[in-house]
């Protein structure tokens, strides 16, 4: 019979006076009773809403059901047979928008923290050192994997399960993408990411570093000189935008991209990194998404005395998740919303010192399906700020395209691909996650990812259609 609980049962987090100040994970984790009474409150739906509501098809009832009869290898089996990165999703995944969403017991009450329970059972196989098994049959068939991160990773996992041999080209020094040098430690411990790439390693997928495709190889160079039969590319969205106003060119405005792979890749917040990044006694964070929070979060991390979101429209049109905005708020950032930027100042030696913004109000709808922010007049006002990050979004990096001959994309820079394969104007070549989308979430390039492989696989494999 099922638990009839109305609420999550509840996971510890690090007092926020205390976290703050570290870079320590904020959740704790369930322990197995907590996780097996949370599991214990799944109905086992017939319909299975849930699984519909996940971007990667995790059979969320089948792992859940494992848990509740405190049988978490099965657990762990059927959970990392579907998704490739079950612990970072675990923690980073929208859930309350996606499968959550749509539990029924949701309906009058909590979903069931299906999150947490990914989480639980992610944690618990790495702990007992288990992982998916290698291929048993190879087919021989070479496939490129352009980026490291969240699209590219599953679809490498899901191309690889199926026989193929697949090569992952990543630009930096360290694979990972966002995973690495955009979510903030306390968020999402590196150590664990990296046990995840482990993983994908340990079942045959290589990885090469420090090749930026479309400058040191491209892809048509893969396709035709390398023997690869296909390619992915999930190179993802990194360049960042600007707002494009007075003084962002001052000493101390930072992108977010800069700000937070400073911070997590490069270890700044390490007092003996050789990569220190500037910080402020007072921060202003341009944006209102979870890009937005990491920043903030991370400079209250690194030392600032004061931290400021400032967000043009509402919290109610606020993109980011609630438990970021609930875990920022907690830690005592200050939230300006209904606020625009229109002017950064400075000193005479070229460094930030203050930002004049004007006070916004909602008018009609937009393209978005939220309320457009218009100035209120008589509204301007100037804060005093030492540091400012600019964190409205990215666009993908224009690289592969324009080495790319008939390399069809959007005007904004996203590659056009099938809607249902996911393939571009170029025969054999591939897209997905923000590459394609913009900036989105790591679970949707997931999906993208493992979308994509199975393309693939009907094309090179056609016998499997």
């Amino acid at each position: 019979m099922a638990n009839m609980q109305p609420t999550k049962t509840p996971m510890n987090e690090q007092d926020p006076i205390v976290r703050g100040k570290n870079f320590q994970e904020v959740a704790l984790g369930y322990t197995a009773e907590q996780a097996r009474n949370e599991a214990e409150r799944c109905l086992n739906c017939k319909h299975r809403p849930c699984v519909g509501g996940c971007p990667v098809g995790v059979r969320i009832p089948d792992f859940i059901t494992r848990v509740a009869q405190g049988d978490m290898a099965g657990a762990y089996q059927i959970l990392s047979g579907d998704n490739a990165l079950p612990a970072v999703c675990g923690r980073v995944c929208p859930q309350e928008n996606q499968c959550e969403q749509v539990c029924v017991r949701g309906i009058k009450h909590e979903p069931v923290g299906i999150g947490r329970l990914e989480r639980y059972v992610a944690d618990w196989g790495m702990a007992q050192g288990m992982a998916p098994s290698a291929p048993e049959n190879e087919n021989g068939i070479k496939v490129a994997v352009v980026g490291s991160g969240p699209a590219g990773l599953s679809c490498a996992g899901a191309l690889r399960a199926r026989g193929y041999s697949v090569t992952i080209f990543e630009a930096l020094h360290t694979p990972g993408g966002v995973l690495m040098y955009g979510i903030p430690e306390f968020r999402l411990p590196k150590a664990l990411v990296q046990r995840e790439i482990d993983t994908l390693k340990k079942i045959g997928v290589t990885i090469v570093t420090n090749v930026v495709v479309g400058k040191s190889i491209t892809l048509d160079e893969l396709l035709a000189e390398e023997g690869f039969a296909a390619v992915f590319v999930g190179s993802g969205a990194g360049l960042p935008n600007f707002q494009n106003i007075p003084g962002e060119d001052l000493c101390g405005v930072y992108s977010a991209n800069e700000f937070l792979t400073r911070i997590n890749l490069m270890k700044a917040y390490d007092k003996q990194s050789r990569t220190p990044v500037k910080v402020g006694r007072r921060v202003a964070v341009i944006g209102g998404g979870n890009v937005a929070m990491d920043a903030a979060r991370s400079a209250l991390r690194m030392g600032a005395e004061k931290v400021s979101i400032i967000y043009r429209r509402s919290e109610k049109e606020m993109p980011a998740r609630l438990e970021e905005v609930h875990h920022a708020k907690e830690e005592g950032i200050e939230f300006k919303l209904l606020t625009n930027p229109t002017r950064i100042g400075g000193d005479e030696r070229g460094n930030v010192r203050s930002m004049e913004c004007v006070e916004m109000e909602l008018g009609e709808a937009d393209a978005s399906g939220r309320r457009r922010p218009v100035k209120k007049p008589g509204s301007e006002f100037t804060m005093d700020v030492d540091t400012v990050v600019v964190a409205i979004g990215n666009s993908p990096n224009p690289l592969i395209a324009s080495t790319t001959p008939g390399l069809a994309t959007q005007k904004w820079g996203g590659l056009i691909v099938d809607e249902d394969t996911l393939k571009t104007s170029r025969d054999r070549v591939y897209a997905g996650g923000d590459a394609v989308t913009g900036a989105a979430t790591v679970i949707l390039a997931m999906g993208a990812g493992k979308r994509a492989a199975e393309a693939i696989d009907r094309q090179l494999n056609p016998t499997r259609a």
